[in-house]
């Protein structure tokens, strides 16, 4: 697909190429001659495969990790979170007023006030994912990609936060208990265990690497490390009113961000990593685009409801981004072209919208429906406006992409 992109002249990135593949081996395409192995036959098979994605997001989050070396985060820092607690603060109130303008207009049996609140509070998600593949493959380099990868891996802790509050609400509207630990406590406290939980992984990683003296063991220990901690993210249990739960991105980011810092061979290691991590990520992508719903597509309330959501959320992002990042002293190319790059949303959008379904019934299939369209139409047009706003940036050199992919190519 990304070959066929190249001679069609399409100028699209991969990760597009690689979504659309998805769709064409999904449900909806393929899946539609109904032989199983020839394309997904169902949503259901393509949920079968979910450990490749979580590995995949998991090694994408340590990636990141490497971002928050202290010689960055003294330049960048201060900038990264007053921009991303304002990207994301203003991206939910922006959204929230627009849901609860279309509640009153269109009614409470087309949009529950319940689901309006939650349809806001999951606007302050972003999609890592995409946003990372788009930077390694046109290998952008700049101020702008600095400060971008650092926001993208706080916007999970500053959106879980966020969400927890507003959907607090929500169940509170719909009869449910509204409790200091549902909206705030457990929220920080998830955070706290993930941070902690990644820190004294990367600690222990870093010791055992001291172990070895082969760089390709020390890297076969760091992939191993990396699906452990995905596998130990999972982990949920309840003590009392306190419930012990990770967030995946956040404790991979955490692992990623104390190893950097921590051990003289992560340098090596992480370009090592990053090689071996590249068909990982293509699958990841196909898997994502076979996941797409496209039937919400009939559906013309949720097209007008999507509709907003999508367009509103992006002013809410680009508005906070522009204006955090002129407070902090960014300059006027960061503050221009920041907030686009933070449209993508995905996986993290989608972790809420599980959570969302103890609203129950046909608030929960509304909020679901919603956010599938809107991730369909991130996903798809995101990477382009990301890769189109770095380069306008000047943080990625003329046609880098289209030299990487021949070379690639002369060399296979």
């Amino acid at each position: 697909m990304t070959r066929l992109f190249k001679i069609l002249k399409l100028n699209l990135p991969d990760v597009t190429a690689f979504l659309i593949a998805g769709l064409i081996i999904g449900p909806y395409c393929m899946g539609r001659i109904g032989i199983d192995g020839l394309g997904f036959t169902s949503m259901e098979a393509v949920d079968s495969v979910v450990a490749v994605s979580n590995a995949a997001l998991g090694f994408i989050a340590f990636t990141i990790g490497n971002e928050f070396r202290l010689s960055k985060l003294k330049n960048t820092g201060r900038q990264a979170v007053i921009t991303g607690i304002a990207e994301a603060c203003l991206a939910v109130v922006f959204t929230d007023a627009a849901m609860l303008g279309l509640h009153f207009i269109l009614g409470e049996e087309r949009l529950p006030l319940s689901a309006a609140i939650t349809l806001g509070a999951i606007a302050s998600a972003t999609a890592p994912a995409a946003t990372l593949m788009v930077v390694r493959q046109y290998k952008a380099k700049g101020p702008l990609t600095s400060l971008l990868l650092q926001i993208v891996a706080l916007d999970d802790a500053i959106g879980l936060i966020l969400f927890a509050v507003s959907f607090g609400i929500a169940t509170a509207l719909e009869g449910g208990a509204l409790t200091a630990f549902s909206m705030i406590i457990n929220p920080i406290l998830q955070i706290v265990f993930s941070l902690v939980l990644g820190a004294v992984l990367g600690a222990l990683l870093t010791q055992l690497e001291k172990l070895f003296y082969s760089n390709s063991n020390r890297l076969s220990l760091t992939i191993g490390f990396v699906l452990l901690t995905v596998a130990l993210s999972s982990v949920k249990f309840s003590i009392g009113p306190v419930t012990v739960s990770f967030s995946s991105l956040l404790v991979c980011m955490m692992l990623g961000m104390t190893f950097c810092n921590m051990s003289e061979y992560s340098e090596d290691i992480m370009s090592r990593a990053d090689r071996w991590t590249a068909p990982l990520f293509a699958i990841f992508f196909v898997i994502s685009g076979a996941g797409l719903e496209l039937k919400v597509l009939t559906l013309p309330h949720v097209l007008l409801i999507g509709a907003v959501y999508i367009v509103i959320r992006c002013v809410g992002k680009y508005t906070g981004a522009r204006l955090g990042s002129k407070a902090t002293g960014c300059s006027p190319t960061v503050q221009k072209h920041l907030g686009i790059t933070l449209f993508p949303q995905a996986g993290v959008a989608l972790g809420m919208v599980v959570t969302a379904r103890s609203l129950g019934g046909s608030k929960a299939e509304l909020i679901r429906n919603i956010i599938l369209f809107g991730v369909l139409i991130y996903e798809l047009f995101g990477p382009m406006l990301t890769r189109n706003s770095l380069k306008k940036a000047g943080e990625i050199a003329d046609k880098s992409g289209d030299k990487d992919h021949r070379q690639r190519f002369k060399t296979a």
